[in-house]
């Protein structure tokens, strides 16, 4: 095992650099020939405490001698391997951690150069252990904003004397549910250091102090976040912030200027389980929604670096490219795990007040008020060229809309003057799809739009008239009004009669003969019967007569009305079949005048109204009313003549049916049940006797109205 640690300083630095390069040279020459006897399989790295990063070379056999040399100009770490080729798929590795920014590897002359880019001059060690070779980077000196001196972040006595101090501590809920901390100070250069220990999150800031009156623990379990409470407290001098935490979560921080920011994110399983919960709690009410991120994943951990070497780390990342503007400056401190690339860009972004603007694969980034002064710039050179620009006068002649219609959509300066055609040109409060100076006419007699305006809104109408002006599809609705009606009726009926007779029976006593009736007789026959039974009974002094009657009716009728009509699409449709019905009113007859007759008239109809709408989806929206009209009976008029009493159905309603599909708009059901019973009293009482003095009846009605609609699609050939 070997270990070395080399610190690069100023112009020593440079001559180091030469030194090696000469070297390098000669080393390349000597073995130009030898076929190389190890393999560069592997890079690792991981964060280590106190800002240090541990850079794991992994090779396909045991490590030989290496050679290592730093450069402060750019800061870069570089390792030879002599005899060994270059295994990696990856040319280069982002790290961002501390102050490691990336790790390369080259193979030239039978011999592998691994470089280490730096966000600043760093000592390292190095130490090999079998076919590993661990490279471990410090974490540097970094810039004190608030002392001007140099000071060592594992340092925390040089860093308490800057005099910082915490000035509020302060909790909101982010997108997505999330937690955020937001640590102020009274001034830059706070050096804020985040680790995790379970199911919490421990900043530690080595150079600020905390007053007591911000000792104390905030209980922010309403909220609906993942943290459930910060506890700051001091450590040792310093200040010490402890965010409990419940379920799975990722966290990650940023600082610019004077502020600190921590955002505890749940996961994604955890905001889906978590959601009812925080609508309960009012939580998720109002707030904007969420952005989604799709870049791949990266980790930064890096303190007081440039923002432009972040945007750098960014675009390699993204494989984008990122055009800063001179204007952007400042450092920024972030600690983001498993960030998409896009949202890490979002919050280096947010923390600079900056903004951007994406062209293709190029990304522009510059303060947000110079990006909003060049869009206006831009806006106002249009709207000034335009201003300068020469009208013309184009004809464009409307095949299937209304040109009225149109003008007044592009403009509503454009009113008809007549049935001529010839409105006049738009007002300038609202020009619509127009330009200032443009103005738009239309003759109804040719159909024909009139526009004055610059070229480029010329293009613009006809691509909306390609889009506006074409036939619209039809549809065809069809309607069956179904009445089906069923009566029933029974009814038992009988006359009973004794009679004591002298001479001849009563039916057929003639002119001077004699009878007497000395019996009685029962009369309940049916009303209209259908048959008759009878049975007589004669001795020499008495005539029994039994007459039975009965009559059972059964009836069943349907009428089907089957309107249907066509119409565009959003027009409406009325189709009419029917009568009018008159009918003779008397005008009272006045002091010496006679009445008068009037006849009136009364409309009869089948009728179907509907105005048909075409969802995007291929279904029909129809708002329709259906009406049956028909006489039921004449009702007589004292005065004279007879007056029609009329039958209504009709149904009104709006309903969604797919296209082709036949459905029930509406129905009624009507029964009608009736029984009657008439007898003689008490012997109608008498068991099977009582049948001879009664009379039964007993009759039923039913009544059913259908209506069913029918909408099919006429689809119109688009040319």
């Amino acid at each position: 095992m070997t270990a070395n640690k080399t610190i690069g300083q100023g112009k020593g630095s440079k001559r180091t650099w030469l030194l090696a390069m000469g070297a390098l040279v000669v080393g390349m020459t000597a073995t130009l020939s030898a076929s190389a006897a190890n393999v560069l399989q592997d890079v690792r790295y991981a964060s280590a405490p106190g800002g240090k990063v541990d850079i794991t070379l992994q090779f396909a056999e045991p490590v030989g001698d290496v050679q290592a040399f730093t450069t402060d100009t750019p800061p870069r770490i570089a390792v030879d391997l002599p005899g060994t080729t270059n295994g990696l798929s990856q040319r280069r590795i982002v790290i961002g951690s501390g102050a490691t920014s990336a790790v390369s590897a080259v193979e030239a002359g039978g011999r592998t150069r691994v470089v280490v880019d730096l966000f600043r001059p760093a000592g390292y060690t190095t130490r090999s252990s079998g076919n590993l070779l661990v490279l471990t980077v410090d974490a540097g000196a970094v810039q004190s904003n608030a002392s001007n001196t140099m000071a060592n972040p594992s340092d925390p006595t040089k860093r308490v004397a800057s005099g910082i101090e915490v000035a509020n501590i302060d909790f909101r809920r982010g997108e997505n549910g999330s937690g955020r901390v937001i640590l102020r100070f009274n001034g830059d250069g706070a050096a804020a250091d985040m680790r995790t220990e379970g199911s919490k999150v421990v900043v530690d800031v080595a150079n600020a102090s905390i007053p007591e009156n911000l000792r104390r623990r905030l209980d922010v379990t309403d909220f609906a976040t993942p943290v459930q409470s910060l506890e700051p407290n001091t450590n040792a001098g310093s200040t010490r912030l402890v965010i409990n935490t419940n379920g799975a979560y990722d966290s990650m921080a940023y600082q610019t200027g004077n502020e600190y920011v921590i955002e505890i994110t749940p996961k994604r399983a955890a905001v889906i389980a978590a959601a009812p919960a925080a609508r309960a709690a009012g939580a998720v009410a109002g707030a904007a929604p969420a952005q989604s991120y799709t870049g791949r994943a990266v980790t930064f951990n890096f303190q007081d670096v440039p923002v432009r070497t972040v945007l750098q780390l960014i675009a390699e990342e993204s494989n984008l490219n990122v055009v800063a503007s001179d204007t952007v400056q400042g450092n920024v401190t972030l600690r983001l795990i498993n960030v998409p690339w896009d949202q890490a860009m979002e919050i280096v972004l947010r923390a600079k007040q900056l903004d951007k603007r994406r062209d293709g694969n190029v990304i522009w980034v510059a303060p947000q008020k110079e990006i909003a002064d060049f869009e206006k710039a831009m806006a106002d050179a249009r709207i000034a060229n335009e201003d300068r620009e020469e009208l013309v006068t184009e004809y464009i002649a409307i095949n299937y809309g209304n040109a009225e219609e149109i003008a007044t959509l592009l403009t509503d300066g454009s009113k008809n003057s007549g049935a001529g055609g010839g409105g006049g040109g738009a007002t300038t409060q609202n020009k619509g799809f127009l330009s200032p100076r443009g103005s738009v006419s239309f003759d109804n007699r040719t159909n024909t739009l009139l526009l004055i305006d610059i070229p480029k809104k010329i293009q613009d109408v006809r691509q909306l008239l390609a889009t506006l002006d074409r036939p619209v599809d039809q549809v065809l609705i069809e309607a069956r009004i179904v009445v089906a009606t069923e009566t029933f009726a029974r009814e038992l009926g009988v006359i009973f009669g004794v009679q004591d007779r002298v001479g001849t029976l009563p039916a057929g006593a003639a002119s001077g003969e004699t009878t007497t009736d000395s019996g009685f007789l029962v009369g309940l026959p049916a009303t209209t019967p259908a048959g008759i039974l009878n049975l007589s009974i004669l001795r020499s002094d008495i005539a029994l007569d039994l007459e039975l009657s009965a009559l059972e009716e059964e009836g069943r009728g349907e009428v089907v009305s089957n309107p249907r009509v066509i119409t565009a699409n959003q027009r409406e449709a009325i189709i009419r079949q029917g009568d009018e019905v008159g009918y003779l009113t008397i005008q009272p007859a006045q002091a010496g005048a006679v009445a008068q007759a009037t006849v009136e008239f009364k409309e009869v109809l089948l009728e179907l109204k509907v105005t048909p709408t075409i969802t995007q989806d291929g279904r029909v929206y129809l708002n329709l009313m259906v009406k049956k009209d028909e006489v039921s009976e004449l009702i007589t008029n004292p005065a004279g003549g007879f007056v029609p009493q009329i039958a209504r159905r009709e149904v009104s309603t709006a309903v969604l049916i797919d296209n082709g599909q036949t459905v029930v708009v509406g129905g009624v059901y009507e029964f009608k049940s009736r029984e009657d019973l008439r007898k003689v009293p008490f012997l109608g009482d008498v068991p099977l006797l009582g049948n001879l003095f009664r009379n039964k009846g007993k009759s039923s009605e039913k009544a059913e109205l259908l209506i069913f609609v029918t909408p099919r699609i006429l689809e119109v050939s688009r040319k």
